[in-house]
């Protein structure tokens, strides 16, 4: 069983180390990329030990590559085990999606075919690694810019059964379902009522941008009015969760992406009145 945690929590990136060291931050939770943080004996690693005295970590990997056909690599997973059992964090999650074949890792998040057989590789791998980790983990539903004919299941019914099959829970990033529905053309409200709600544990919230065809999850500007959105619906659905705002590139200062925690805050407030 994956504890809940309800709090509100930003991405610990390198611009704000300072102002998490220096005094305490208006955040419930920070959530760092595992790899940036797995070779110890570093001044990233450092950092993260007194970031830790402070405050609760989660842990969020993205390069697991729990869709591999040639399985989890364990010396990944020793190394983020290490990780694990010195910082305690809240959650440990990845991607559903596949980097690595054959000792090539492309370094980016690519999609899976909703399939049996391929639900049997996650899955698979799923349990390696919570065998591992010694603890049930998270998995995020990606961005996706293309599908296969050959799926037998939608992206929703195939976390159903991973979660059913594995016991992880689910980090639901609302921006990924809508860019991802506005690309294939699917209702991302149907998407949100789909999923194993009971299983959800953590909430994504990040901005995209427009490319030439698709939406591409950039995680480079504020949440949008439709993301907002879509966490409003879901959430009186869910019972306690964590929820953090992604910023990856073009960084602004502490107190912007404070302000779009307190949006979070006072949606979550509002639905939650009304739900009662």
């Amino acid at each position: 069983m994956i504890p809940s945690f309800a709090g509100f929590g930003l991405g610990l990136r390198a611009p704000h180390y300072a102002d998490f060291l220096d005094g305490l931050v208006a955040v419930d939770f920070l959530e760092v990329i595992s790899e940036n943080f797995m070779i110890d004996g570093g001044r990233p690693r450092r950092i993260l030990r007194q970031i830790r005295e402070r405050y609760p970590v989660a842990l969020h990997g993205v390069s697991m590559s729990i869709g591999s056909a040639d399985g989890v690599d364990r010396f990944y997973l020793d190394r983020l085990r290490a990780l694990v059992d010195e910082i305690e964090p809240l959650f440990v999650s990845d991607h559903l999606s596949w980097s690595r074949i054959e000792g090539f890792n492309s370094h980016d998040l690519l999609p899976l075919p909703y399939t049996w057989e391929a639900l049997d590789t996650v899955c698979t791998n799923i349990e390696r690694a919570q065998d591992a980790l010694g603890r049930a983990m998270l998995v995020e539903n990606p961005s996706t810019y293309l599908d296969f004919m050959s799926a037998d299941m939608t992206e929703w019914e195939f976390l159903n059964l991973v979660c059913a099959r594995t016991g992880c829970g689910i980090l639901l990033d609302v921006n990924n379902v809508f860019v991802s529905a506005s690309n294939h053309g699917f209702d991302p409200i149907a998407y949100l009522d789909g999923i194993p709600r009971g299983h959800v544990r953590q909430i994504h919230l990040a901005g995209h941008s427009q490319g030439e065809h698709l939406l591409i999850d950039t995680h480079d500007r504020p949440v949008p009015p439709s993301v907002w959105s879509l966490y409003a619906h879901i959430l009186p659905r869910l019972g306690p969760v964590a929820t953090m705002i992604e910023r990856d590139d073009h960084i602004p200062p502490l107190g912007d992406l404070l302000v779009e925690l307190d949006t979070a805050r006072r949606i979550a407030a509002g639905r939650m009145e009304a739900a009662a």
